[in-house]
């Protein structure tokens, strides 16, 4: 299944376009799926990470009470950071703080996804066109989104925390410190 959604996202002219079209189809099933590590073993082994960050970010702008309408970017992630809530409640009942503990492991694996290929301007491209980008050593360009401070992040992480903290009150349970330092 995973070879056959990289090869469906990479047929096209435009991969972005492809990868928008399966998720936006496949992204309806994901939200029936009902236990954490049937989705993460689905999301974990995506081969094409266009397709995975585009499923993330679906699942992202779901749980926001008002999604963004900007593209995929570093400031994005932030928003999402700031603004969605913890990720549905699926079919199996999890105690709050795992529902969290899964949203920062989506929120790590968009941030991947996105950093490790589409960040990277030639997937954007079909794959004729990527072998010339590539034999020209092209380099990304950074979006004017992508541009962001450390006191940006900061700022964030440190909402995110109070919002967790209300929630689950202190000490966090060990899981969550260790994501909460790994996507920081």
């Amino acid at each position: 299944l995973q070879r056959m959604l990289a090869m469906a996202v990479e047929v096209d002219r435009s991969p972005t376009c492809s990868s928008r079209k399966i998720a936006d189809d496949i992204f309806p099933f994901i939200l029936n799926i009902p236990l954490r590590s049937q989705r993460e073993a689905l999301l974990n082994t995506m081969e094409s990470q266009l397709l995975r960050c585009r499923l993330l970010e679906l699942l992202f702008q779901h749980s926001c009470d008002v999604p963004t309408t900007s593209s995929m970017s570093l400031d994005k992630i932030l928003y999402f950071l700031s603004h969605s809530s913890v990720l549905p409640q699926f079919q199996d009942e999890t105690a709050t703080w795992q529902r969290w503990d899964e949203m920062l492991q989506y929120l790590s694996l968009l941030l991947l996804s996105y950093h490790t290929f589409p960040f990277a301007e030639h997937l954007w491209t079909s794959v004729s066109d990527r072998m010339k980008l590539i034999a020209q050593k092209a380099k990304a360009r950074l979006q004017d989104s992508d541009d962001i401070s450390q006191l940006d992040i900061q700022l964030k992480m440190n909402d995110f925390i109070s919002r967790m903290q209300k929630t689950l009150g202190e000490p966090f349970p060990p899981q969550i410190q260790e994501k909460l330092f790994m996507l920081q």
